[in-house]
Order: C-alpha cells, then sequence, then structure tokens
C-alpha cells in the first residue's frame, strides 16, 4: 500500500537529565569519543523548500562539538538516468522494513493520550520521533527504569531495541532529491560529566546522534542547542525552541529531530483555492480551502469515518480521516477500528477507488503538550523518581539524576503545493481508472496520518479548527 509523506516534516526529541542539587559533577567524556569522525551531517538549510532560506541558524555549534554523526549517501534522482536512484531505492525498502506488529501495542497505548483533551484545539504529534526518543532513553538507564521503557516499546530486550530502531531509522531515512525525511539526534554533555564511552557510542552509532559538551549554566551553550534545534527543524518552531534551556542542574540533554519533506503528486492550483465555511466545535468559520474538481483517491470505510488518500511525489500519502455526522475526533480515538487505521493505515485491497470534486483547508496548526504525565500513565514512572531512577549506563556516578520534564511540540501546514510538518519532543534529559463518484470535503473535525514507510505513522493529528 502507497503511504503519505510530507513537504516539510522535522521533530526534534529532547531528553534532558536533571541531578539534585547536592550530586556533584562527574569527570569528562571519554577522549574516544571525541576520536570519531566528524563527518558534516545533512542539515535543513541544504535542503530549503523550494529553494529558500529556511531561516535555520549555520555552523552554529561548532565549538561544542565533540563528536558528529555520520550519515548514509543517497543515489540522487536524475530524470536522464534514474536507474541508479531506482535499484537503492528498492533495495532499502527491500532491507528495511518495520515490524508493524512489534510497534502496534506502543502506538495504540500511546496515540488516543497524545491526541486525547484537545477540548476542541488541535493537536500534532510524531509517534515514530517519541519512539525513537525513548528507545534513547532506554539505552541510558537500566533495571526497572529500563525495564518499564522496554514494556511501553515492546521489545523483550535492549539488543531487539536497538535492531528494531536501526530498520526505523533507515525506512524513515531519505535524502536524495526527490524527497527528505531526515532523523538526527545529539547528546549534549556538561563539561565534567562521566559519561560511559560504550553508551555514547552506541548513541552514535544506532541513532546517529552528535556529541557536544560545555558548561550548562553558559548561556552560549543554551543558545547552541537551540541553533542546532532551529537547523534541524528549519526554524519553524523557534517559539517552542525557546522554552528548551540548560541550567546548573542539567546533567545532560538528549535530543532527537525528524524533517520530513515532500510534495504532492497532483498539486493544486492557487486559482481554485476560494474561501469556505468549515463547522468547528466552536462554530462555523471561514477559511481558504484547496480544490480539484476533478481528483481521484482511494477511499477506506471505517467502522464510523470515512478516509480519503492524497498521495506525494515519490513519497508516499497522506490520509484523512473524517468522522461520520455526530461523531468526533475524540471518539474515533476510542475506535478500534479508527486506532487500527491511524496505527498502520489500510491495505490498497480494502479500499475502493473515487474520482470526483476534493476540498481541503489550508492548514497551519501548532500545538505543544508536556508529557511526563503521559508517560508515567503509560507505565514510566522510575525515571522520573530520584530515589528509582536507574542512569548507571551513562553515568558512573548517576545518584540522584532523574528525568526531568518531557515537552512535545509540533506544527503542520499545507497548501497547494503539498505539506509542511515539523515538532520536537524535550525531556527536562500512508490504480487503475476512475470506477466511482464521490466529492470529498473537508469542513468539519477531523484527523490525520502520515506515514513515509509502510508501517510506521511519522505524524499523527487532530484539526478541529482549520
Amino acid at each position: 500500500m502507497k503511504r503519505f509523506f510530507a513537504p516539510l516534516l522535522s521533530l526534534c526529541l529532547t531528553l534532558s537529565l536533571a541531578a539534585c542539587a547536592a550530586k556533584p559533577a562527574p569527570e569528562a567524556l571519554s577522549d574516544a569519543v571525541a576520536e570519531t569522525p566528524q563527518a558534516a551531517a545533512p542539515t535543513v538549510s541544504e535542503t530549503p523548500r523550494d529553494g529558500e532560506n529556511s531561516g535555520a541558524p549555520q555552523n552554529s555549534e561548532p565549538q561544542f562539538l565533540v563528536a558528529r554523526a555520520q550519515y548514509p549517501e543517497m543515489a540522487q534522482y536524475d530524470e536522464k538516468n534514474y536507474e541508479p536512484w531506482y535499484l537503492e531505492r528498492a533495495a532499502r525498502g527491500e532491507r528495511y522494513q518495520p515490524d508493524s506488529a512489534a510497534l502496534s501495542g506502543f502506538l495504540t497505548a500511546a496515540l488516543p493520550r497524545l491526541l486525547a483533551g484537545a477540548e476542541g484545539e488541535n493537536r500534532v504529534c510524531s509517534p515514530l520521533n517519541l519512539y525513537m526518543a525513548l528507545a534513547m532513553a532506554a539505552e541510558t538507564c537500566d533495571g526497572e527504569s529500563r525495564a518499564q521503557l522496554l514494556r511501553l516499546l515492546g521489545a523483550d530486550s535492549l539488543e531487539s531495541l536497538e535492531a528494531r530502531a536501526d530498520t526505523l531509522w533507515n525506512a524513515n531515512y531519505c535524502d536524495d532529491g526527490t524527497a527528505v525525511s531526515i532523523l538526527a539526534g545529539s547528546l549534549w554533555m556538561h563539561n565534567d560529566a562521566p559519561c560511559r564511552e560504550d553508551t555514547a557510542r552506541t548513541l552514535q552509532n544506532v541513532y546517529h546522534a552528535s556529541v557536544y559538551r560545555g558548561d550548562m549554566s553558559d548561556p552560549r551553550y543554551t543558545q547552541a542547542l537551540r541553533d542546532w534545534l532551529n537547523e534541524q527543524t528549519g526554524g519553524q518552531l523557534k517559539n517552542a525552541a525557546e522554552n528548551v534551556s540548560l541550567d546548573a542542574q542539567t546533567v545532560l540533554e538528549l535530543m532527537t529531530t525528524v524533517y520530513f519533506r515532500a510534495r504532492w503528486l497532483s498539486r493544486f492550483d492557487a486559482a481554485d483555492t476560494s474561501p469556505e465555511t468549515f463547522h468547528a466545535p466552536g462554530g462555523d468559520i471561514v477559511c481558504d480551502f484547496l480544490h480539484d474538481d476533478w481528483a481521484d483517491y482511494w477511499v477506506y470505510r471505517g467502522n464510523r469515518f470515512l478516509a480519503v488518500q492524497q498521495p506525494f511525489e515519490n513519497a508516499g500519502n497522506m490520509w484523512f480521516l473524517l468522522p461520520d455526522e455526530g461523531v468526533t475526533p475524540e471518539e474515533l480515538l476510542s475506535d478500534a477500528d479508527a486506532l487500527t487505521f491511524l496505527c498502520s493505515g489500510a491495505d490498497i485491497d480494502e479500499c475502493e477507488w473515487y474520482c470526483g470534486k476534493l476540498a481541503l483547508p489550508k492548514l497551519d496548526v501548532t500545538s505543544e503538550l508536556e508529557l511526563s504525565d503521559t508517560l508515567k500513565a503509560l507505565g514510566v514512572t522510575d525515571v522520573f523518581d530520584a530515589a528509582r531512577a536507574d542512569f548507571s549506563p551513562l553515568f558512573e556516578s548517576a545518584a540522584g539524576v532523574t528525568l526531568s520534564e518531557v515537552q512535545h511540540a509540533a506544527r503542520l501546514s499545507m497548501d497547494e503545493e503539498g505539506v509542511t510538518a515539523t515538532a520536537f519532543t524535550a525531556m527536562g534529559y500512508g490504480a487503475g481508472g476512475p470506477q466511482n463518484e464521490m466529492d470529498f470535503t473537508l469542513d468539519r473535525p477531523f484527523l490525520f496520518q502520515i506515514s513515509f514507510d509502510d508501517a510506521t505513522p511519522l505524524f499523527v493529528g487532530m484539526v478541529n479548527h482549520p
């Protein structure tokens, strides 16, 4: 089945581990890590949208850099000689096939909590980024702290989690001239932090995390972190990035990002964009709608919703889930069919092919969440408790180290060209010829799902008002 891929999508997860005030500063990171080749990682600024400046800071953190993550080089698309690109795409798709069943437990448990409680507002989140961030967190802890994370992530061992994370990373990585889906990570250490070399190397090798070191109380170090975050997320979440900071009580900041960009397979004509009424929970509002008077698309008929697929160029699809009349998006979160669809989409043989008028609202929606209570409700409690947390795999002296906060911010915009989505999490450590006709107008609250590969929802969200 084809899946959705958006024009610019970026997510960052930051794990911030804070130590008790009385905890002495540990010793320095091993020089062996610093010897890792500092290959230049792809950045948002190297792939600006439609040739425009991304607005992201350039080369903002080299004075703190210890080791830069390395990224695979990909064959670039060339319409005159596309065979190397095609063969590499096919080979990667064959080699890296995420196990959707292994992720189903995490997604089924997490998505309703991530999207619930919107109370008429919008919600956007990245399940994949959160999963990868929690997998990185599992590398840094041990004992029951790690066991709780493994249970939530559906892994029976750290080794199996690493193998799954490697597959997920590679299955969702793309920088080939037609689409961009770049997953990045970073480890921000205190000057005197006693980071264990083997753990740091695993974060570099499996999660492609760069390593930085500096004085947590130095405002320049905080600014370098924010600059890195803005660079990896295209400068789309600058206000939220300002809420990520380091201080004397911070022992470690661990971050992951996703940058995701693609165009619609069939662009909408800007001349056809016109205002229509959207029936929001708080009352009708008038906003611009994208129109295609003769579109064709796959349709999935769910138990209490209709889902329509909008394809992207060489990069998957986006699904729009419109609840039946009288059903709210929040109610769909407790519907098994809708939740399964959000987690894994649908096979084409479960869908019908239609043609007709298509009307979608132009979007620019943003949400910010604090996820500490969400993780506790999902069974991850020990990492927040100084008496129970065990971060010994990362620190030689880990007494008093806890996870202090979990912030998640995301933004999604949609226009005639395609979709742009950015997000970050800070933890204070988804033919043939037309056969049927149907007009589809997305004029009331709905859900959406974005996926780069065939198994993993990269972004999921709820729109109550455009």
